[in-house]
């Protein structure tokens, strides 16, 4: 039976256990700069998206009792020799308002993929220097439920997918491909000349989102709050719409503007069917 398919038998956290977790704790952190070392997950979707994504090298495992307990009768594979710890040597390992649920990883960064390889066909969200991993964890999980091929995000100015970020995406880090750039306005023009219409979303846009002509593939770019998209990101863009609300309020947190143009997007081009 290979580590693979190898379903663990579990038995009670000891002492030594928790101190041997406690005194191996990793000396990177969960900041918001952009690594090749390991990343950090932790919660039952993240880990349990990560464990079923073959793509994801597992390095180590951390489980309590009751996680453990629910991974087997779910039948969830652990792929590697889980550790048995207490909750609090899962704790020692986090921020303090992290809710881990018993389980935490420790893995290698998913592969990058290029902007060459991406398919010419459906949605390619673009984030302009979204700096914020709630928000940028919040994007991918839409991202996931529309079926967005792939995310753009720049290598400096954008938070590591790890830790929080990936918390906040609950497993989609592990569903959307997540293509790391140098320069965005040059990712932009690789994606004009692959033959995506570009559209940048600000508020000073020329139209609707709802009525400019859209096509496939699409790319939807989004900047960060406050600054919105840069002047370079705006020239590089096919075009730049705006999203028009009926209330009082005309802005909306990036995350919200992702999902809202995700969904006027995916309507207008027949994705939401397919």
């Amino acid at each position: 039976m290979t580590d693979s398919s190898r379903k663990h038998r579990f038995g009670r956290p000891g002492r030594t256990k928790e101190q041997a977790a406690a005194a191996r704790r990793p000396a990177w952190r969960d900041r918001g700069e952009r690594g090749d070392g390991p990343v950090t997950l932790y919660g039952w979707h993240t880990v349990t998206a990560a464990l079923a994504n073959p793509k994801r090298k597992i390095r180590r495992l951390l489980l309590t009792e009751n996680a453990a307990r629910r991974l087997t009768e779910e039948n969830i594979p652990t792929r590697v020799t889980p550790e048995m710890v207490r909750p609090s040597a899962i704790d020692q390992l986090l921020s303090p308002d992290a809710v881990h649920q018993g389980l935490f990883v420790e893995a290698d960064p998913l592969p990058s993929p290029d902007i060459a390889t991406l398919p010419q066909q459906g949605i390619v969200l673009v984030l302009d220097q979204v700096t914020d991993p709630h928000n940028v964890g919040a994007i991918m999980r839409s991202a996931a439920a529309f079926a967005v091929k792939a995310i753009v995000i720049t290598a400096r100015h954008s938070p590591e997918a790890t830790g929080v970020l990936a918390k906040s995406a609950s497993g989609a880090l592990e569903l959307v491909p997540v293509v790391t750039v140098q320069n965005l306005a040059r990712a932009l023009t690789a994606l004009n000349e692959r033959g995506f219409l570009t559209v940048g979303l600000d508020s000073a846009g020329d139209a609707d989102l709802a009525t400019i002509e859209l096509r496939e593939p699409l790319a939807l770019v989004l900047g960060a709050e406050g600054k919105g998209l840069r002047q370079l990101t705006r020239d590089t863009c096919s075009a730049l719409a705006r999203l028009d609300l009926p209330g009082d309020i005309k802005s909306l947190n990036v995350s919200n503007a992702a999902a809202l143009a995700l969904y006027v997007g995916s309507s207008r081009l027949g994705l939401m069917g397919r």
